[in-house]
């Protein structure tokens, strides 16, 4: 089965950064799109950034285009999230998944469409 293990949460101020990291692990990473997601409270479960199966396609939200990258190590099996400019309204808990998918290019990023899902790791963003 797919596992994935999401860390690098924290406790940051306004203007910080932080890395978050997903380990996958359980069948060939390469054949997933990858996303990150977030949830904060009284909130709808969002997408953050999306990845393609090689990487060589990404999707951000509106919201933190120009402040998140997202990366993937295929041959690491990892996932990681870098934020800069960390906001207060980043402030949420951050889950990793996995899309299984055929294609190369970057076609999934409902979190409903998403098949695996890590345990989530909590980012607060103090002012």
């Amino acid at each position: 089965q797919v596992q994935l293990v999401a860390s690098g949460g924290g406790l940051v101020q306004a203007g910080g950064s932080l890395r978050l990291s997903c380990a996958v692990s359980g069948r060939t990473f390469s054949n997933y799109a990858m996303g990150w997601f977030r949830q904060a409270p009284g909130t709808e479960l969002d997408v953050v950034a999306a990845i393609s199966r090689y990487g060589g396609t990404s999707y951000y939200s509106d919201s933190v285009k120009g402040r998140f990258t997202i990366s993937r190590d295929n041959a690491k099996n990892t996932l990681t999230l870098q934020m800069n400019s960390l906001k207060p309204e980043d402030t949420a808990v951050y889950y990793c998944a996995a899309k299984e998918t055929p294609y190369s290019a970057l076609r999934v990023v409902s979190p409903r469409l998403y098949d695996y899902w890590g345990q989530g790791t909590q980012v607060t963003v103090s002012s």
